[in-house]
């Protein structure tokens, strides 16, 4: 086949040459770097093995996405065999089609870009400035306040769909009033926080709550609080585009970060923890801190998941 051929001369290019090994290409594993050819790639079957490190997966777009440049990305992606319709497109279709409920953001919404020596407003700044969040965050979170209203003294953290529609938000007192969080009461499983802006095509950071995903800087979204289970749209999304996840929840959280961990490996993605340390939380992280914390992150097994499992007992 034409497409094929295109196909392996972006794998030729990332990889080098190819020996034939049967119905499969043998390639230089870009991971053990052994230097024989042992990286076997079997376009039919969409999958791949080392036959010395054991690096495998059953989607060769992830070989691409790793190790090759944004060319490369690109072409391969051309090239790949398009489904017209899917068992995922079919759930995220269901899903988009039942009946949700209408959220806008408050009418008293005030955005917090805006210049102003409102008293309100400078409470509102200093309270972000002493969580980390500095201007640049405001502007790309679109984050706002309310000075009168049932959402009076509280920052708003505005949510987009891939429309550009305000699908969901987040309102976090900074008077110290009661209830810390007053958001909109809908089914979570349903909404994906900023979907406007994510890409599913890149890694992707799964946080708890939404100052944590601020600190994790681009391509993160918060599940807010919630699990991410086989209902959620956040869920159908990551499995059908095969998303690399690295997840980091709060320290009491381990329990439901390991269920969240088993679910996406029955699918065969990608996910890597990424440790705390000694913070409590992600949102006590300053931001470069966080991009070390993402390097030294530990990619998940069934195997590793069981030991966890036995640490929790």
């Amino acid at each position: 086949m034409e497409a094929d051929k295109k196909r392996i001369r972006v794998l030729k290019r990332i990889f080098g040459e190819y020996n034939y090994s049967s119905k499969e290409r043998l390639f230089h594993c870009p991971k053990c770097k052994h230097h024989k050819r042992k990286l076997s790639i079997n376009l039919k079957k969409n999958v791949f093995k080392c036959w010395i490190c054991d690096y495998s997966g059953r989607n060769i777009d992830r070989l691409v996405r790793r190790w090759g440049d944004i060319r490369d990305q690109r072409e391969w992606l051309s090239y790949r065999p398009r489904v017209e319709i899917s068992e995922f497109d079919k759930i995220l279709l269901n899903m988009t089609e039942e009946d949700q409920e209408k959220i806008e953001l408050p009418t008293e919404f005030i955005s917090l870009t805006k210049k102003s020596r409102d008293i309100e407003m400078l409470k509102a700044r200093r309270y972000l400035n002493s969580r980390g969040i500095d201007y640049q965050d405001i502007l790309k979170w679109k984050i706002g306040y309310c000075k009168t209203g049932e959402y009076k003294g509280r920052v708003i953290f505005p949510s987009f769909d891939e429309d550009g529609e305000v699908n969901y938000f987040v309102s976090r007192t900074y008077n110290n009033s009661w209830r810390t969080y007053k958001n909109p009461s809908c089914s979570k499983n349903k909404i994906i926080f900023n979907e406007l802006y994510l890409d599913f095509n890149s890694d992707l950071v799964i946080t708890e709550g939404v100052f944590d995903a601020i600190k994790a800087g681009p391509n993160a979204v918060p599940i807010m609080g919630s699990t991410i289970s086989q209902e959620s749209k956040l869920f159908w999304e990551i499995v059908r585009n095969d998303t690399p996840v690295y997840i980091c929840l709060d320290k009491d959280a381990k329990e439901k970060e390991l269920k969240i961990i088993e679910e996406l490996l029955k699918y065969d993605v990608e996910v890597y923890r990424i440790s705390l340390g000694a913070y409590k939380d992600l949102g006590e992280m300053e931001k470069e801190t966080f991009k070390e914390k993402k390097e030294e992150a530990v990619l998940m097994t069934q195997e590793s998941c069981m030991i966890e499992r036995v640490n929790l007992l």
